[in-house]
């Protein structure tokens, strides 16, 4: 069993809300810490707490956060994403992580899902500190995610950013879109197993909102996180699902395949499949299989 508390830190002097898990009994030597957040407009209840729990469980100490803008955390106006500001986050995430009693601060991990799996790799490969990278289900390569997105509905979303953005420079309120819609709406991810495997993954009472401010879009769409794989230095493991429809395989394997103490695991799964049920377990016992080789609970 592990033991959960709330706790925060501050990003760029908001506040950030986050849930620390430790090994239940925990008083001996330091721990290993893993540093987690979120995809695309996720927040920590959408089962980063399912990851969290099997982690610490095994040993790890967790600090699962969410970013300034959205869930339990500061910061105005809400649903505003933004890769940099999200970076800052992870940066001030780790930061934090290294100064809590009972971590051991040279074996910090990165764990990243979907759009943090992107995060994660870009972070870990500015940090040559990091003792390893975890990197499931990631966005990479925003042309190729663009690509998989029927070209009238890619054509709507990149107009109405493109009236959020003009908007944000004269001033105005975000101009909001969905994160998940049905194939042919105008939304971020519409790809037949959007809504039922996204949203299934919001839980009764979460913080978590179905929209974000639409300039975000043309982040998305220019991104390509997956070309920093080649910069990390430490170990990391890519769980590809293979039947990927938001962050597709072919891209992200090319990417990945030039990280130089990189390892991959390919799972005959869609985007939201490795959150629940077998899918879980299997990716749960990869990951950790993963870690107790390159960062071992001592």
């Amino acid at each position: 069993m592990s033991v959960r508390e709330d706790v925060t830190f501050t990003s760029q002097g908001t506040s950030v809300a986050a849930w620390l898990y430790r090994p239940d009994g925990d008083g001996g030597a330091a721990r290993p810490v893993i540093v987690m957040a979120h995809g695309l407009g996720g927040v920590r209840e959408m089962r980063l707490d399912a990851f969290a729990e099997r982690f610490a469980d095994a040993g790890y100490a967790c600090l699962v956060f969410d970013y300034r803008h959205f869930g339990a955390s500061d910061g105005q106006p809400r649903q505003l994403l933004s890769v940099r500001r999200q970076r800052q986050d992870w940066a001030a995430a780790v930061a934090f992580a290294r100064t809590l009693p009972g971590v051991d601060a040279a074996r910090t991990v990165l764990w990243g899902s979907s759009f943090s799996g992107g995060h994660v790799i870009a972070v870990g490969a500015a940090d040559p500190t990091v003792a390893a990278v975890v990197s499931q289900c990631p966005y990479t390569d925003g042309l190729a995610s663009s690509l998989a997105v029927a070209p009238l509905t890619s054509l709507r979303v990149t107009l109405r950013a493109l009236r959020d953005l003009v908007g944000s420079w004269l001033g105005r309120r975000p101009r909001s879109i969905p994160l998940a819609g049905e194939p042919g709406t105008v939304a971020l991810m519409t790809a037949p197993d959007a809504v039922p495997g996204y949203l299934a993954l919001v839980e009764e009472d979460s913080t978590f909102r179905n929209e974000v401010a639409a300039r975000v879009a043309l982040e998305i769409a220019f991104g390509r996180p997956g070309a920093k794989a080649r910069r990390l230095r430490c170990p990391a493991l890519f769980v590809v699902c293979e039947r990927d429809t938001v962050a597709p395989a072919r891209a992200t394997l090319k990417h990945v395949a030039k990280a130089p103490q990189g390892e991959v695991v390919r799972r005959d799964a869609g985007h939201f499949d490795i959150y629940v049920g077998e899918e879980f377990e299997t990716t749960v016992r990869d990951e950790l299989a993963f870690l107790q080789r390159h960062v071992p609970v001592t």
